[in-house]
C-alpha cells in the first residue's frame, strides 16, 4: 500500500516506534529520529546502580487490563506481563496530631465521594456525548477543581482526596480543570483498576522490541529542528551533534510532546486553532523517585502495597514486587506542587531525608541502599510528565492536537481522547497516525519516490 513512500517519524517513544512498525508493515520507507540517546521517551527503566540486578520504572509504569492496544502489542512482540499491586491501593494521611496513618477504609472511598458529588455534571457531560466542542463542556472546563470544592463546601476529607490526585493528574486542584475529573468519571471511574501489570524485565523491553527491527533506520541523538511543507514533499532540518542536515520525504509523523513541538519552526504555519492548541497545552510537574532498601519492609500479606497520599512526597507503591532478591524498591511519584516539594527535600536532605518521610510505612526497619530520581519538568526533551488540561485551555481546541495538516501527522499521549497520559494512549495514537498516512496517501495518489537525505 505504501511501497516507495518515504515517512519520517519524529520521536522514538512508544507512539513513534509503534507508528514506524505499522508503516513498515505497509511497505513504507521509514526513518525514525530522536534527540535522546535511547529509545522509549518517557518510558524509562532504570537499572544502573541497583543491587541484585534489580530495576524500576522512572517513567511510564502501570499497565491496566483495559489498555487493549498496548496489551495486544505486548503479546504480538512475545513479551510477558507480570501482575502487580494485586491487593489494590490504600490511602495514607496525617491525623489531627500530624501522625501519618493508613485510613482504615478502602482506597476507593474518597473517589466514590468525588463521583457522587460530580454526578450531575457527569450526567450532563454524557448528554453532550463527551464532546469538547459543546457549551456544556466549556462551562465545566472553565472552573478549577478547587473552585468546585469551594462551591460544594467540601469537607477536609474530600479536599485531601482531591489533593492526593495530583499524583494521578500531575496538577494541583487550583491548576486542574474540572473537566479532567468529570471526563474520568464519565469514561472509567476510579483510576485504581482491578488488574495492573508491568512488562516482565522492564517496560523498556517494549520500546527495545519495537526499535530493534529498525536497525540503521533509527537515528538517535538526532533532533528535529525545523519542518517545511513544500507542495508534495516535506523537508525536515535535523541536528546531529553540531551538524544540521536536511531530509526530504513524502510524510512526517510527529510524536513529540506539545511542550517540545511548540518550539520547532513549521513553515508554512499551522492553522491558527492548531497552533493555539499546541501552545496552550500544559504538562504536569512530576518527580519520580526510586528508593532501594535492604528489605521489603512494607509487605504485609493481603494488605495493599500502594498508597495515595496528600503529602509532599506524593503516591508510594512497590516498584518491583515481580523481581527476585532480598532488596526491594519503593516508587514515589510527586505530582504538581508535590514535585517542587520533593525536589526541594532531595536537594536539602538527600534521599535519606525522603526515606525518613516513610517511617509511617516502616522505613526505619531497613537500610536505604541507593536511589534514583527524575524530575520530568527539568528534562528539556519532555518539559513535564504528561499533558493535563487547565481552565486556560479552550476545550474545542482539543481535537486540533491530533488533526493532520497536509503531510504532517501527529501522535503521542497528548493527542489521545480516551487514554491521554497513558502508555496505551501513545500506542493507540501511533497506530492511528500510521493508518492516517495510508488513508491520505490512498486518496491523493502521491508520486512515489525515495527520501533524499544526507544521513
Amino acid at each position: 500500500m505504501l511501497q516507495g513512500v518515504s515517512v519520517l517519524v519524529a520521536g522514538a517513544g512508544l507512539a513513534g516506534l509503534t507508528a514506524a512498525r505499522d508503516l513498515l508493515a505497509l511497505g513504507a520507507t521509514v526513518t525514525v529520529v530522536d534527540a535522546r540517546d535511547r529509545v522509549g521517551g518517557r518510558v524509562h527503566t532504570v537499572r544502573n546502580g541497583f543491587a541484585a540486578g534489580q530495576h524500576a520504572e522512572a517513567g511510564g509504569d502501570m499497565i491496566d487490563a483495559t489498555h487493549a492496544e498496548l496489551l495486544a502489542l505486548v503479546d504480538e512482540l512475545g513479551l510477558k506481563l507480570a501482575p502487580i499491586l494485586r491487593a489494590g491501593w490504600a490511602y495514607a494521611r496525617p491525623d489531627e496530631h500530624g501522625v501519618v496513618r493508613v485510613v482504615p477504609r478502602d482506597a476507593a472511598h474518597g473517589w466514590e465521594r468525588l463521583a457522587l458529588g460530580l454526578g450531575e455534571l457527569t450526567r450532563q457531560y454524557r448528554l453532550a456525548e463527551r464532546r469538547w466542542d459543546t457549551p456544556i463542556t466549556q462551562a465545566i472546563a472553565q472552573k478549577t477543581v478547587l473552585q468546585w470544592l469551594d462551591d460544594s463546601h467540601a469537607d477536609p476529607e474530600l479536599r485531601a482526596t482531591a489533593e492526593g490526585l495530583r499524583g494521578f493528574f500531575l496538577a494541583d486542584p487550583d491548576e486542574l480543570s474540572l473537566i479532567a475529573l468529570v471526563d474520568q468519571f464519565a469514561a472509567e471511574g476510579s483510576p485504581a483498576g482491578d488488574r495492573t501489570y508491568r512488562i516482565l524485565g522492564g517496560n523498556d523491553q517494549l520500546a527495545t522490541a519495537l526499535a530493534t527491527p529498525l536497525g540503521e533506520r533509527l537515528k538517535l541523538a538526532t533532533e528535529l529542528a525545523a519542518i517545511s511543507l513544500r507542495g508534495q514533499r516535506v523537508r525536515a532540518s535535523l541536528k546531529h551533534k553540531r551538524q544540521t542536515q536536511q531530509l526530504t520525504c513524502d510524510y512526517l509523523v510527529c510524536t513529540l510532546p506539545a511542550s517540545v513541538l511548540r518550539r520547532i519552526p513549521i513553515t508554512p504555519a499551522l492553522p491558527a486553532q492548531q497552533h493555539d492548541a499546541i501552545a496552550a497545552l500544559r504538562y504536569g510537574r512530576a518527580t519520580k523517585t526510586l528508593l532501594q532498601f535492604s528489605s521489603r519492609f512494607w509487605r504485609v500479606p493481603g494488605k495493599p502495597a500502594a498508597f495515595g497520599t496528600p503529602m509532599p512526597f506524593g503516591a508510594v507503591w512497590d516498584g518491583n514486587e515481580e523481581q527476585r532478591g532480598k532488596p526491594a524498591i519503593l516508587t514515589l511519584l510527586a505530582g504538581g506542587s508535590a514535585s517542587d516539594a520533593t525536589s526541594e527535600l532531595l536537594g536539602r536532605d538527600g534521599a535519606a531525608g525522603l526515606g525518613r518521610q516513610l517511617e509511617w510505612l516502616g522505613a526505619q526497619r531497613a537500610q536505604l541502599l541507593t536511589s534514583h530520581h527524575v524530575t520530568w519538568e527539568d528534562d528539556p526533551l519532555a518539559r513535564g510528565g504528561y499533558a493535563f488540561f487547565d481552565p486556560g485551555f479552550t476545550p474545542d481546541l482539543r481535537r486540533w492536537l491530533a488533526q493532520p495538516c497536509g503531510r504532517l501527522f501527529f501522535a503521542g499521549e497528548h493527542t489521545s481522547l480516551r487514554w491521554q497520559g497513558y502508555m496505551n494512549g501513545a500506542v493507540e495514537t501511533g497506530r492511528r497516525a500510521a493508518a492516517e498516512v495510508a488513508a491520505v496517501h490512498g486518496m491523493t495518489g502521491v508520486v512515489r519516490r525515495r527520501p533524499r537525505n544526507a544521513l
